[in-house]
């Protein structure tokens, strides 16, 4: 079913639905499930799935990973769902508003994960090969360095340079959706602040090790 995307009322409430889906705290509701102990209790704090790992459940951070990625594509697959005419500004403000969600969550008092699963899959949704690029920038930085938050910060730096390589690459190239894209990149470069602040000391944790990260 299709709904007047024109209308201003409808946009608003499609942005505030994504910022809700991205304030699911899958972290949390997997590790209650599983009976584990509170991710925000533990590690770094952070109610994500690098840091569910380190509750010793692979199950547990893999569902993380996976619920984490998961609502940041519905969010823009349901936006698209419900109004195929969706204006690009709208549908680039969704994509923020969802990461947003996992960043600054209401059902968490606005203290959420760094966003990096779930920028991967507003990537997804988008245009899948960027989020196959971005992913596979990762992997291999990961590989290399054995930083995960070195692999992240330049998965996110790449991410709207990639995008930008539309043109080249078999899709269009939206400007609304480029700075949300470069919005979500520089707000994933702040959420890692303490990690640049330990890789720069040399203290942070490699990909692997027990020290705390």
């Amino acid at each position: 079913m299709a709904f007047d995307a024109s209308s201003p009322y409808f946009a608003a409430a499609l942005v505030v639905l994504a910022y809700l889906i991205g304030s699911i705290p899958f972290a949390v509701v997997v590790s209650r499930l599983m009976g584990l102990q509170d991710p925000r209790s533990y590690g770094s704090k952070n109610p994500g799935a690098t840091n569910v790992l380190r509750s010793g459940s692979k199950p547990a951070a893999a569902l993380t990973l996976l619920g984490d990625a998961a609502k940041g594509w519905f969010a823009l697959w349901l936006a698209r769902h419900l109004a195929p005419d969706l204006s690009w500004p709208v549908y680039a403000a969704a994509a923020l508003a969802v990461f947003l969600g996992h960043l600054y969550p209401v059902s968490l008092g606005f203290k959420g994960g760094k966003g990096v699963a779930t920028a991967l899959g507003v990537l997804l949704a988008i245009q899948p090969l960027l989020a196959l690029m971005v992913a596979l920038t990762w992997l291999a930085m990961a590989v290399v360095f054995r930083y995960s938050s070195l692999a992240a910060l330049i998965a996110a730096v790449c991410t709207p340079l990639y995008y930008l390589l539309g043109a080249r690459l078999g899709w269009a190239v939206h400007p609304p959706v480029t700075a949300a894209l470069v919005a979500v990149a520089a707000l994933l470069i702040y959420r890692h602040r303490a990690n640049i602040q330990r890789l720069a000391a040399g203290t942070e944790s490699r990909i692997g090790s027990k020290k705390k990260a």
